[in-house]
């Protein structure tokens, strides 16, 4: 079954090191709450808002090791009064995962951004 796990993360200030530590705290939290195996992964695509710029969230991602999947970083559409500095991930993964317990990681300043999936 091919599931898609979604997640948003903030960051305090536009500086490389601080995208590459939020974007490894959301992807350990996709992988761990939702058991992921990291070959299981098809692609991950990150978004970021315009005001970070410093640094491609993708990086992280091979920083920890995961290479294998297609990884691709989008500017996030700007909405006027929208959360600022935040970077958003939707990883699409393949394998024996239940789409109904799938866990979200909405971390830092986003958990506001999905409050439907608070528990």
């Amino acid at each position: 079954m091919i599931v898609c796990v979604r997640g948003a993360t903030t960051v305090e200030a536009d500086e490389k090191e601080l995208i590459y530590e939020a974007v490894t705290e959301m992807m350990r939290e996709i992988i761990d709450a939702n058991h992921i195996r990291t070959e299981d992964i098809a692609s991950i695509v990150f978004t970021a808002t315009n005001d970070l710029k410093s640094a491609y969230p993708a990086v992280a991602v091979r920083n920890m090791g995961i290479t294998e999947p297609a990884l691709m970083c989008l500017q996030e559409m700007h909405v006027e009064g929208s959360l600022r500095k935040c970077l958003r991930v939707m990883v699409t993964a393949e394998g024996d995962y239940d789409r109904k317990s799938l866990r979200h990681a909405y971390l830092r300043g986003a958990v506001g951004l999905r409050p439907d999936l608070r528990k």
